[in-house]
This record gives structure tokens, sequence and C-alpha cells, in this order.
């Protein structure tokens, strides 16, 4: 599974507002890192980040954990709300 696809997948399961969650990887400077944008409502920014980050911090694992199984790059994950 693509990471994109993966990360949006995760996210969507837990937003109440599954039709505006954005998922996009952008460029980055470094070689081997990956950033992706995750864009939610922002009735749904507590959801996704959790209390003290950990709904946040335990996307990012999974999606890392994802990623050194295929092509082992550094993936960064940014959450916004619109």
């Amino acid at each position: 599974m693509d990471l994109i696809s993966l990360t949006e997948q995760i996210v969507k399961s837990l937003a109440l507002h599954k039709d505006s969650v954005s998922v996009k990887e952008f460029p980055t400077d470094e070689e081997n890192e990956i950033l992706i944008q995750v864009m939610i409502d922002s009735e749904d920014m507590g959801r996704v980040i959790g209390k003290g980050g950990k709904c946040a911090n335990a996307i990012r694992t999974l999606v890392q954990a994802s990623s050194f199984l295929s092509d082992n790059k550094k993936v960064k994950i940014n959450i916004d709300s619109f």
C-alpha cells in the first residue's frame, strides 16, 4: 500500500468529516525523506491529534513502519486544519 493512501485511510477512520480529509505528498530537500501534508476539518483536529498527540504519533509510527518495509525513507507528517 502506498504511504499516501495508508495515511488517508487511517485519518479518515478517525475523522467525522471524511469528505474534507486531504492528504498530499510534497517534495523535500532531502533525498531519503517524504513530507506528507494532512488537511482536515477544524472540528476533527482533536480527534486526529488525540490527547497529548498520541493519535498523531501513532499515525506517524504506522506510516514510518510501512515506509521502512518498502522504500526505507524517513516520513514527516504535518497535520493542519482549514
